[in-house]
């Protein structure tokens, strides 16, 4: 009886484990199913997005080709030929018109203008001084001919246009009196020859002193186109030292005569040769290996000769040092 019960008794508690071990087979197999089933759909879901920036990519590509030129549309650049051919035909009145009136107006202009006198001299009365050779400061050592080359050569080039033989075709013009050519269409040149400079001419010193020491400089009036100065200009330099600078005038008294007055500007009056005056300095032993300031202004008539905001009007100033 006891074995039978014992039997009976065992046979029950074993049973349950085989139950659950299936169970968990089941269980085991339907989650490799659900995982496999989550493995395939992500798969697929990276298929579709794959397919998707494809078709992203390929439809980028076809609107960029749209852009330029749509085959459907038959639009280039976003437009059909003819809203290209309204555009352009909008320009080219618009612009048309514009260079008509840019025309006109020129025109209408140049009605008012003078080919020989401008219209507005703001600075009639009042020319500025050049001096030549053209420098601040002129420095060099008389017994060194390449220094002092350059300054003739200046001066050289300066006076081609005063060579007698050129001047003696020109006319002889009362001395003293304005040339007044209002009336005459072709206007005349009043004479001035390069021999009135004399020991700074060039001619009888081919180095216009800068070889001895006492170097030529020629200052003369800027152009202004019917300036007729009153009195009698004239050129007067100083050196701002203690002691006064010896100095010849050429010609005599640094005068400006009125005949070379008025100017007509360049196209009625094209031979038109302005006056000079050649400044010899009369440098001494004593001056050597000193620099020297020189001022030289306009005086004698009506032009004005100091302005604080331009150091050239009516004057010029420069720098002379001449070694030994």
């Amino acid at each position: 009886m006891s074995s039978a019960s014992e039997v009976q008794n065992q046979e029950p508690n074993q049973e349950p484990p085989k139950e659950t071990n299936a169970e968990q087979k089941k269980e085991e197999k339907e989650a490799q199913g659900e995982e496999k089933d989550a493995v395939k759909e992500e798969v697929k879901e990276e298929v579709k997005v794959e397919k998707t920036e494809e078709k992203k990519k390929e439809e980028k590509k076809e609107s960029w080709k749209d852009l330029i030129y749509n085959p459907r549309t038959g639009e280039f650049l976003g437009r059909t030929a003819s809203s290209w051919g309204l555009i352009f035909l909008f320009y080219l009145i618009f612009y048309g018109f514009l260079a008509g009136m840019f025309t006109l107006t020129m025109w209408v202009m140049l009605q008012t203008l003078d080919d020989d006198v401008p219209r507005h001299q703001d600075r009639l009365a009042n020319p500025g001084l050049v001096l030549r050779p053209q420098a601040i400061e002129i420095s060099y050592n008389h017994s060194e001919p390449t220094q002092y080359n350059p300054y003739v050569q200046q001066l050289r080039d300066l006076l081609q246009q005063y060579n007698d033989s050129i001047q003696e075709g020109n006319e002889l013009c009362l001395v003293g009196e304005y040339t007044d050519q209002d009336e005459q269409p072709k206007k005349k040149v009043c004479q001035f020859k390069r021999s009135t400079l004399r020991q700074c001419s060039g001619l009888p010193d081919t180095s216009f002193g800068y070889a001895e020491g006492q170097p030529c400089v020629i200052i003369k009036m800027n152009r202004v186109i019917g300036l007729k100065p009153q009195g009698d200009p004239y050129i007067n330099c100083t050196a701002k030292r203690n002691s006064p600078l010896q100095m010849l005038y050429f010609p005599p008294e640094g005068r400006l005569d009125k005949m070379f007055f008025p100017y007509y500007g360049k196209i009625a009056h094209p031979d038109y040769v302005q006056p000079l005056v050649a400044v010899k300095l009369l440098l001494t032993k004593e001056d050597y290996n000193v620099e020297q300031t020189v001022e030289c202004k306009v005086e004698g008539s009506n032009l004005r000769n100091s302005d604080d905001r331009d150091k050239y009007l009516g004057r010029v100033t420069f720098r002379v040092k001449v070694f030994q």
